[in-house]
């Protein structure tokens, strides 16, 4: 099968971590011809450091990736149409469009909630006479899956089992060799974290820790040896990098659909810092994805109290009874329970190759 798939970079890097992750796996496991639309090819380059700037169309991966400019580059539509985050698609590239020649699918934001499921699958008609099918990542079978490559599994296991490696690639990070032993943990998270307090826990923590921060991400951070914390800042790394961050970490911060879902696939415990949006309805999203958890009553509390802003004291006291053993260890076993029971699920790719097949061949 050939597809456009089209990607607007509106929040930094989730958006086209997504679509480059689907888009690859399509590529790869399913076979089909992408060409993938990208407007700003300096975030996607933060990545994926193939791409290059100055071309207004490139391989990689075998698959072509247009610069999407304004005006749009004229290329006629595939039979397969795309929106990443149901973005716009150019004016003059929607006149060129026809049904039933064209599949338009909108591919939409993740979410937990329970009025997916009735809306994933669903055609919208619109006044030109084209139509848009809305199809929704999620949770269960009801749902299009979750994006997760064939043999990813076996890969992070894999990487599990070979400490020297794991040694090799977080010391050439930053992290000198006599702190390789302390407990490990990531940060990718939005300017409202509560990132002092994670600080103060930290440094003040009998247990060492270093905490990897990549560029640009809590500046005011800056790095050191804080008391039993090491902070050290890394560069952004290819998304193939980052899952072994993710992998070799005993705790991961992080914000935005890409890095939550390969954090989840670690299967180890993670805080999800999820957008901040008007009249706090981020936290509708949160207290969904919590429900379907199974996490303890300290990681549950520990997430609310990150998204919610509350006072230094109670995030300080929040962080100290998440992180305790006991907690932590509860922590654990149900990340790698959910995990286990998510990845049972068909993923993002397979069901959307499905429904697409489907949908041509009626």
């Amino acid at each position: 099968m050939q597809a456009d798939l089209f990607c607007r970079v509106v929040d930094n890097f989730g958006d086209i971590g997504v679509t480059w992750r689907l888009a690859r796996q399509l590529q790869q496991e399913h076979h089909w011809e992408i060409r993938l639309w990208v407007d700003d090819l300096k975030r996607f380059k933060r990545i994926e450091p193939r791409v290059e700037l100055n071309t207004t169309e490139q391989q990689i991966d075998h698959i072509q990736v247009v610069h999407w400019t304004s005006p749009a580059p004229e290329h006629h539509p595939r039979q397969i149409v795309i929106a990443s985050f149901s973005c716009d698609l150019p004016e003059s590239y929607i006149r060129q469009m026809s049904a039933p020649q064209h599949l338009w699918i909108n591919l939409e934001y993740l979410s937990a909630e329970t009025w997916v499921e009735g809306c994933h699958g669903l055609p919208s008609l619109r006044s030109d006479g084209l139509i848009r099918y809305f199809f929704f990542p999620g949770f269960n079978a009801q749902t299009g899956g979750l994006l997760r490559e064939t043999t990813l599994f076996a890969q992070r296991d894999a990487w599990r089992n070979n400490q020297a490696e794991q040694r090799r690639f977080i010391n050439a990070l930053g992290v000198p060799k006599q702190a390789l032993e302390a407990r490990l943990l990531s940060l990718f998270c939005y300017p409202e974290a509560p990132v002092k307090s994670l600080m103060n826990v930290l440094s003040t923590d009998t247990c060492p820790s270093v905490l990897l921060i990549p560029d640009g991400i809590a500046p005011h951070l800056a790095p050191g040896q804080y008391g039993n914390l090491l902070i050290v800042n890394i560069p952004f790394v290819s998304q193939q990098d980052y899952d072994r961050i993710l992998w070799t970490a005993d705790l991961n911060i992080v914000r935005g659909e890409d890095s939550v879902m390969r954090a989840l696939w670690a299967g180890t415990p993670f805080i999800w810092h999820i957008y901040p949006q008007s009249e706090d309805t981020h936290l509708i999203k949160l207290e969904a994805w919590l429900a379907l958890s199974h996490l303890s009553g300290p990681a549950q509390r520990l997430l609310r109290d990150w998204n919610t802003q509350v006072s230094p004291d109670v995030m300080d006291t929040s962080l100290r009874t998440a992180l305790s053993p006991v907690a932590l260890e509860d922590w654990c076993k149900a990340s790698a329970l959910l995990c286990e029971k998510l990845g049972q699920l068909d993923d993002l790719a397979t069901s959307l190759h499905d429904f697409c097949r489907q949908k041509l061949d009626n």
